[in-house]
């Protein structure tokens, strides 16, 4: 009924919105943009997109010599867009998708809930990431957010959709309205896990929001900033099983370091045939100012990381 009851009052407050006429947000056009360096401070949107940057594709910039199809950067104050590259493209997202399935978790669940999965968790798509949960064994909300978000869990993922909603497809939709309610609108989700749908897709732009709504939840902020979680959780049998999860970030991992005057904050990578190889990093620097950073779709895992590298770095050039 809670939940219910949530969901309601969350429609009918995008419903007033629409019929109020909020303004500020950038409708996504059909043409991909240049790159583009762009100052927005001047122009803070107010309403619904107050704090948020706004790109209104109005300025060109030279070539970035990104590789990825997309790619943004943001101040997460809203003050500036650093970089923007085809913002507003229609790509899959891969496991990144993993990121609104963790916000809508941790605001239509509680981080105590036990859960014991069930049939849900047996994916068996040939290269799925999974956390090797298994049917019968019992977690908690919040060890199934760290299953989801560090070893990257398609298993996690859907144990968490029939926990809050019953089924992955109640818990897509849920997945849809809010992220329609943060502004997302160029976005649709299939699943939580981001498994390839066609009808699964988002843009660069949209993930700069989310990923900024999510920032502002302190859990999200500690499980994406987390290398290593060791779970401790009971079989169906009653038996403890004990795992250790690493995270799938290059950057936390400590295979690759951030440009000088900068340290992470997390993130989240999404691979598939059909995405590329994709990253969203939220960084900070030396005084405390925090950037989203967003790739989609770079032919290859070392060209990804080359490339975030190379944006970062435009962050104080």
């Amino acid at each position: 009924m809670r939940k219910q009851l949530k969901r309601i009052l969350l429609s009918s407050a995008v419903l007033l919105c629409l019929l109020s006429g909020c303004s500020g947000y950038a409708v996504p056009s059909s043409a991909a943009a240049p790159v583009r360096y762009l100052d927005l401070s001047s122009q803070r949107a107010e309403g619904m997109a107050a704090g948020l940057c706004v790109i209104d594709g109005s300025e060109d910039a030279p070539d970035s010599a990104v590789i990825g199809e997309a790619a943004c950067v943001f101040a997460d104050d809203g003050s500036k867009v650093i970089l923007q590259r085809n913002p507003f493209e229609k790509l899959y997202p891969a496991s990144i998708t993993k990121i609104m399935t963790a916000l809508t978790a941790i605001r239509y669940g509680s981080l105590t809930d036990i859960v014991t999965v069930g049939e849900e968790t047996v994916i068996t798509e040939t290269g799925a990431s999974l956390c090797k949960i298994s049917p019968g064994d019992t977690l908690t909300m919040e060890q199934l957010l760290y299953g989801l978000m560090l070893p990257s869990g398609n298993d996690a993922a859907a144990a968490i959709a029939v926990a809050i909603s019953g089924s992955i497809e109640d818990f897509a939709q849920l997945m849809n309205e809010e992220a329609y309610r943060i502004g997302a609108t160029g976005t649709h989700f299939i699943n939580p896990h981001g498994l390839h749908d066609e009808n699964h897709y988002t843009t660069a732009y949209d993930l700069y929001l989310i990923m900024h709504e999510a920032l502002r939840e302190p859990i999200f902020r500690q499980i994406i900033g987390t290398a290593s979680y060791t779970a401790e959780y009971t079989d169906s049998s009653g038996a403890v099983k004990t795992q250790i999860w690493e995270n799938s970030n290059q950057y936390l991992t400590g295979e690759r370091e951030l440009p000088d005057g900068f340290s992470i904050i997390g993130g989240k990578t999404g691979t598939t045939k059909a995405a590329g190889y994709c990253l969203i990093l939220a960084t900070v620097n030396a005084e405390g100012e925090e950037y989203i950073s967003v790739i989609l779709k770079s032919d290859s895992r070392q060209h990804l990381y080359d490339d975030m590298d190379r944006i970062i770095y435009e962050i104080g050039n």
